[in-house]
């Protein structure tokens, strides 16, 4: 599962350079492993090109273990009796007049617990939306109920594949109440927001990056499986420096646990509440991703035995929540987590815009990432 936590890693890292890079300024907040697991259903069915250009996109070898790969690291993130919640569900929609291989059926059932649910697109496409949205608004206890706005499919649509996943943990030291209030947000040097500011003294593991001027910070959730791991640039520090310099390599490198001190540090974070959506398809295009959104070169004959498919629209939603009991996050993909100077104490402050990671330090697995740059 190496491999795959190495692709899933570089692609997320990938794609938050991009959104950071396409919305400057803006809050960004999305789960790469969602996107890369509803890619790596349609990569099932690709071929020739396609596939090619998929596996490019997604840092995966074409090897068949992939497959499995996958099926081993969602087996480990839906795993019960853990002290968070934290659920990932797939299913296939496809159209009712469309023959789908009992072999790529199989196959998504197997390695993505993903049924394949046929619908009638062509008669009834509103109804089909509605239908879809509901299972979404379901798998993420209502945190996402519209994925696909209206319009956003058609009479012509074929097969929307959707990703879900959705997250609550609890801290594993919890910010008291008593003490959050307002405090100022310096959003850039001349504006500023009021925000919620959480606060909490207590013993995390901490660490200075000089090369980027950043403090790296990680909060564990309950039962310390999961982690929020907050990039944080020193005040007079812009964070597209961080973005820029940021790899999958520094990553690791910068958050390795010989690399942090666990200290007693002052933490003021805070309270916030993100929802984002992304039209994907520009993105992975953007990436090389061309020939599944293309009717006349997709090659999804793995699916269906025809070159008669091609993904009409890949969305991507994503909800996050972070306040003193822990974090509530959800994510939907449908072709579709969260949190504060160095003086006495030392005091790790995020009163201007951060970086943010929620990790599954099991699977070594980015889960969600995110910037707060905006209250």
């Amino acid at each position: 599962m190496d491999a795959l936590s190495e692709a899933n890693g570089t692609f997320a890292i990938q794609l938050l350079k991009i959104l950071c890079q396409d919305n400057p300024s803006h809050n960004v907040f999305y789960s790469p492993v969602s996107i890369s697991s509803a890619l790596a259903m349609v990569f099932m069915g690709a071929k020739g090109n396609t596939a090619a250009q998929m596996a490019q996109v997604l840092s995966l070898s074409t090897e068949k273990d992939i497959h499995q790969n996958f099926q081993s690291l969602l087996a480990e993130v839906n795993k019960p009796g853990t002290k968070y919640l934290l659920r990932t569900a797939n299913r296939l929609f496809g159209e009712k007049t469309c023959e789908f291989l009992p072999t790529f059926k199989e196959s998504c059932l197997r390695f993505y617990h993903a049924k394949l649910e046929q619908l009638s697109f062509a008669n009834a496409v509103e109804q089909c939306r509605k239908h879809i949205n509901t299972w979404v608004s379901k798998k993420t206890e209502g945190k996402i109920r519209e994925l696909l706005p209206s319009n956003s499919i058609n009479a012509h649509t074929r097969l929307v594949l959707v990703n879900a996943i959705y997250f609550k943990g609890r801290w594993n030291e919890q910010f008291n109440k008593m003490y959050t209030r307002e405090m100022p947000f310096k959003i850039n040097q001349r504006e500023q927001k009021p925000v919620q500011m959480m606060f909490q003294e207590a013993t995390f593991k901490l660490a200075y990056i000089k090369e980027v001027q950043t403090q790296v910070l990680e909060l564990p959730y309950e039962g310390k499986e999961l982690s929020m791991v907050i990039l944080l640039p020193d005040d007079n520090v812009d964070l597209s420096l961080v973005e820029k310099n940021l790899t999958l390599e520094k990553f690791r490198a910068w958050t390795k646990p010989d690399r942090m001190q666990s200290t007693e540090v002052e933490v003021y974070l805070p309270r916030f509440q993100l929802e984002e959506d992304y039209d994907m398809e520009s993105v992975l295009r953007g990436l090389g991703m061309v020939d599944a959104f293309q009717e006349d070169e997709a090659d999804f004959s793995a699916m269906s035995g025809e070159r008669d498919l091609c993904l009409s629209k890949f969305v991507h939603k994503s909800f996050v929540e972070v306040n003193e009991e822990g974090t509530e996050a959800a994510a939907a993909s449908a072709i579709l987590v969260v949190e504060c100077c160095m003086d006495s104490g030392p005091t790790f402050c995020a009163d201007h815009p951060f970086l943010f990671f929620i990790r599954h330090n099991v699977a070594n697995t980015i889960l969600f990432c995110g910037r707060f740059s905006s209250p």
